[in-house]
């Protein structure tokens, strides 16, 4: 499988035509690391509580996600300083003409 596309300033990965927010590259490769193991774990137990319906548990592990993206920059305060174009799609962007030659290509 292809990595997906990086936007020309590194903020953001584009999938299926949307943006979507990549992690600080300024965290060091062992802290991040070991924010993407927590992630994983979470990611797994959020997998179990839902197989098991478990309420309580579900919701701890869906935080435990959200913490470990906010941690690798992924969600809340922005890494970079500007706005913030996660989720919107590419064409309508700054980034639409990088866009477009990537689909020329």
């Amino acid at each position: 499988m292809a990595s997906p596309p990086v936007t020309p300033d590194g903020r953001y990965i584009v999938v299926r035509g949307r943006l979507w927010r990549r992690a600080n590259p300024s965290l060091p490769d062992g802290e991040r690391q070991a924010l993407v193991d927590r992630l994983m774990t979470a990611r797994r137990a959020v997998k179990a509580a839902l197989s098991t319906d478990d309420q309580a548990g579900l919701a701890a592990a869906r935080a435990a996600v959200d913490a470990a993206k906010v941690a690798l920059g992924e969600r809340g305060p922005v890494w970079w300083v500007g706005d913030d174009l996660n989720r919107h799609m590419a064409a309508n962007t700054d980034y639409a003409d990088w866009y477009a030659g990537l689909e020329e290509a």
